[in-house]
């Protein structure tokens, strides 16, 4: 288990190539999903070669941008891939670093969209980053899902891209948590400090 000091630490440690999930506490979603994208964002992503490649499947990309601007983070870092704003009707004002997808059920189009920005800055070191692994099982069977993370992920790390997955998992070992094991190299537990 690492704390919310020492996550920042483990994201910056991880090679290129890496395949990570990480597992936030249900009940202290909002604080961990913060210290989760302040250390991938600003202290993994901040550097002159890199752009994150954020999909957005829970959180809207408008919301993880306000946090990416109070973070400090420039524009022409991130790019989103956004697959919630449609079906959450909060499509009034395309952010122009994002694309859109009408679905979290349209995995191909999510792999296109990832591929057309992996092409468009390549030059950039990649970083991707899956906002909720939870979201996309919810709308997809697993065994479709299982077969997107296998296609997706090992593109990814053939190709040298760091790849985040966010989980949100009880102490107990779900499916999901079943699942994502059998493409990541390590799993990464946020708990922070009591108090």
């Amino acid at each position: 288990m690492t704390e919310g000091s020492e996550i920042g630490e483990r994201i910056r440690s991880l090679s290129p190539a890496s395949a990570v999930a990480i597992r936030m506490n249900p009940r202290e979603y909002a604080d961990d999903y913060f210290a989760v994208l302040q250390s991938a964002l600003k202290e993994r992503g901040d550097g002159e070669d890199v752009h994150t490649i954020y999909v957005s499947v829970t959180n809207p990309c408008g919301l993880v941008w306000s946090i990416a601007q109070a973070l400090d983070v420039s524009p022409d870092r991130i790019s989103f891939v956004d697959a919630i704003s449609h079906t959450m009707m909060n499509y009034r004002e395309p952010l122009p670093n994002a694309t859109y997808v009408e679905s979290p059920r349209m995995l191909e189009t999510i792999m296109l969209r990832v591929e057309y920005l992996l092409r468009r800055h390549a030059s950039a070191r990649p970083m991707l980053i899956i906002d909720s692994v939870n979201s996309l099982a919810i709308h997809n069977p697993q065994a479709l899902l299982t077969e997107f993370f296998h296609i997706l992920v090992n593109n990814l790390k053939s190709r040298q891209v760091l790849t985040l997955l966010l989980i949100v998992s009880e102490d107990t070992v779900s499916e999901l948590d079943q699942l994502v094991s059998l493409i990541v190299d390590e799993t990464i537990d946020v708990v922070r400090p009591p108090g």
